[in-house]
């Protein structure tokens, strides 16, 4: 995947996140859905937006410590501020590749050497994983998405459309 294709990806997810909160009223978006663990569709957005808006923060720095996130309150309860974010990240995701540590409580030596491409592409795979997790959200609230694709990782897409040809 070259870096356009990044870009491109991670803005497309973006899109679909903000379309598919887009479709919620204030209470689906901030409803514990048992399905979820009591979890919100409006905390799995905010942990998707929290993520690459640390990436971005973080960048010039040159080191990412994702855990010290900041959890806003409000991105989980409101659906326009969580969108103006998630358009915020789109308009920033364009940057140069480059060298950069992952600070980790995971990690024994608490370093681990990163790229920018790197972690753009787990954030992409982090976002469509949570957006699997959103999809069953807007099921148990007897929603219908309108793409389908909506949660679905790109090897998936790529594999499906390889076997209907």
């Amino acid at each position: 995947m070259n870096k356009l294709n990044i870009y491109k990806e991670a803005k497309h997810i973006l899109v679909q996140l903000i379309d598919t909160i887009n479709e919620l009223t204030f209470d689906e978006y901030t409803m514990p859905i048992e399905a979820l663990g009591n979890s919100t569709i409006g905390q799995h957005s905010r942990h998707i937006i929290e993520l690459f808006q640390k990436l971005n923060e973080d960048y010039m720095i040159g080191s990412i410590n994702y855990d010290k996130r900041e959890r806003s309150k409000t991105i989980e309860i409101n659906i326009d501020f969580a969108i103006e974010c998630i358009a915020n990240v789109i308009s920033k995701i364009e940057k140069q590749d480059k060298k950069l540590l992952l600070m980790s409580d995971y990690s024994t030596h608490n370093k681990i050497e990163t790229s920018y491409y790197r972690e753009l592409i787990y954030n992409i795979e982090h976002c469509i994983h949570h957006q699997a997790i959103i999809k069953i959200g807007h099921y148990y609230l007897g929603k219908d998405l309108k793409n389908e694709n909506f949660g679905v990782a790109k090897s998936t897409i790529n594999y499906r459309e390889a076997c209907a040809q």
